[in-house]
């Protein structure tokens, strides 16, 4: 069968259920969840699956389910759609705990389905050469860290990331590429951002450790941990000026626990630090300087530091190859001018998508349909049809072209694509990186 008429047939199934992908991303909308916590939307994607006569395997990454299709060639693409939200408790649309879904995976839920519906429902994928795997996952956000080491010191995940805990547990042992969209607005009468450049990050779960003493009539006694913790802060700023600009270092810091009273030298603060930056040596780079810092803070005052460091995410180089693919789809069957695309994202921002990005070539679109900033108050989803539909059907015919003709094209960006990493020098630079670190002032 010609390619073009497989093309029209995924477009046709796609049509048809129209009205199934809508409901399933405005339910999703109703019920966020943070990430390693989405269990009523991954229970909403498994009734997606069902509706289609797909029985999905669950529990993917704690989290999260999938469904495959049966292994034809040599070939596997995954599209991915991310399962949780933020926390915006200023969005109208907020739940008590403020959670919502400011950043549109929703819409990716939706997106993920719908081309899903696209290429099983039409028959399509009898004719093409290769399988998919289309993956609800979780935990793409990096928030809410004590709940996520709280698993962890339960042996129940491994890592922060919903992607790399599934590439942990072999999740994508057999996937050679992957594809994603994200939703953001983009104005200027541009459709879509065709690729993306992003930064990667340490975490890092800092605890001063002093003495407590009256505040009063024997602060001397003390050794205060909050001094060492604004000290800490203060020398951060003053590394500003030793990173590259080619880098874009972002330090990010927020202290979570203060001191108990006032009338008491804080004997105890804790804080959270995320080191940001373009390059995996930048980031190493930027959280030694960081550590430093922090250790410095501990020596001025004569007390503890402990800083808990975890590789968070790596950067994100997408593909070239396979979002011209997606663009040249646009094009032919949007009609899309040429010239309505961002051709280069570069963002200080990570995801988690970035770690397989250096393992297997990435897709990233941003594509419209939003309003609003990402994460904010004002994220909006503007047009159904922008947001859910478009980018389901431009994925499918994306793989179309990947796949047809004994997957062709596919086998020749594998072959074109030069890794960073493989899984196992992946997961040795995660140990390697991730790593409780205690300096004594005191001794000193």
């Amino acid at each position: 069968m010609e390619k073009e008429e497989l093309k029209q047939r995924c477009l046709d199934a796609i049509d048809a259920n129209r009205d199934l992908i809508i409901q399933l991303g405005d339910d999703v909308y109703k019920t966020p969840e943070l990430g390693y916590k989405e269990f009523k939307t991954t229970e909403r994607m498994i009734k997606a699956f069902q509706e289609i006569g797909e029985e999905p395997e669950t529990e993917i990454a704690y989290t999260g389910c999938k469904v495959s299709t049966p292994k034809k060639g040599n070939t596997r693409i995954a599209v991915i759609g991310e399962l949780d939200c933020i926390q915006c408790k200023e969005h109208p649309d907020s739940t008590p705990e403020g959670n919502v879904h400011a950043c549109g995976h929703h819409a990716q839920l939706a997106d993920l389905y719908g081309c899903a519906i696209g290429l099983l429902r039409s028959g399509v994928m009898k004719e093409l050469g290769g399988a998919v795997d289309f993956i609800a996952i979780p935990a793409e956000e990096c928030v809410d860290y004590d709940y996520r080491d709280s698993l962890i010191r339960e042996n129940k995940i491994s890592f922060y990331g919903g992607k790399q805990e599934y590439l942990k547990r072999g999740g994508f042992d057999d996937v050679d590429m992957a594809l994603q969209c994200h939703m953001m607005e983009i104005g200027n009468g541009r459709h879509c951002t065709i690729d993306t450049d992003c930064n990667g990050f340490v975490t890092k779960t800092v605890t001063f450790i002093g003495e407590a003493a009256h505040a009063g009539f024997a602060p001397h006694e003390g050794i205060n941990a909050l001094n060492m913790a604004e000290l800490a802060l203060n020398n951060i700023h003053a590394l500003r000026e030793t990173f590259q600009e080619k880098e874009k270092v972002r330090v990010s810091a927020i202290i979570t626990e203060g001191g108990d009273l006032v009338n008491v030298v804080p004997a105890v603060v804790k804080m959270q630090i995320m080191v940001r930056a373009f390059t995996i040596d930048g980031m190493l780079d930027a959280s030694k300087k960081v550590n430093r810092a922090l250790k410095a803070g501990a020596l001025a005052i004569g007390g503890k530091v402990e800083i808990d460091d975890k590789i968070g995410y790596l950067p994100m180089n997408t593909n070239r190859e396979l979002s011209t693919l997606y663009k040249e789809n646009m094009i032919e069957y949007t009609g899309a001018e040429k010239d309505s695309f961002v051709e280069l994202y570069e963002t200080a921002g990570s995801t988690d998508l970035g770690d397989l990005s250096q393992i297997m070539p990435c897709m990233h679109i941003w594509t419209e349909g939003i309003t609003g900033g990402l994460h904010s108050k004002d994220y909006r989803l503007a047009d159904p049809e922008l947001a859910y539909i478009v980018p389901a059907k431009m994925m499918a015919l994306t793989i179309i072209d990947l796949l047809y003709d004994n997957a062709k094209k596919a086998k020749q960006i594998l072959d074109n694509f030069k890794p960073t990493l493989t899984k196992e020098s992946y997961l040795e630079l995660k140990k390697e990186h991730s790593k409780l670190v205690v300096f004594d002032g005191s001794e000193l």
